[in-house]
C-alpha cells in the first residue's frame, strides 16, 4: 500500500472514528497534533481509533505498540501505521 493510500485511509479512519469534518482532517500534516490537540481525541476515541486502524488497515497493534508519542501528531500516527503495514 502506497503511502498516499495510507494517508488518504488513514484520513478517513479519523473522520469516522472522532466524528470530525472531512476538511479538517484533509489539512492534517505531519505536525498537525492530535491527541491534547483535538478534543473528539479522547482516551475513549484511542481504543476505536485504534480498533478501526487494526480493521481497515489489517494491521495488528499490540498494547505496547501505543505510546503517546505516536498520537501526538497526524505524522506520528502516519508512521506508526506506515510501519506496521511493512512489518506485517
Amino acid at each position: 500500500m502506497s503511502r498516499t493510500k495510507i494517508d488518504l485511509k488513514l484520513k478517513d479512519i479519523l473522520v469516522a472514528v472522532l466524528g470530525i469534518d472531512a476538511d479538517i482532517a484533509n489539512e492534517f500534516d505531519a505536525e498537525s497534533g492530535l491527541f491534547g490537540h483535538l478534543p473528539e481525541l479522547d482516551s475513549m476515541a484511542v481504543a476505536g481509533l485504534l480498533t478501526e486502524m487494526e480493521d481497515q488497515l489489517d494491521i495488528v497493534i499490540e498494547d505496547d505498540d501505543v505510546d503517546g508519542e505516536m498520537l501526538e501528531t497526524y505524522g506520528g500516527l502516519l508512521a506508526f501505521a506506515e510501519a506496521k503495514i511493512i512489518e506485517g
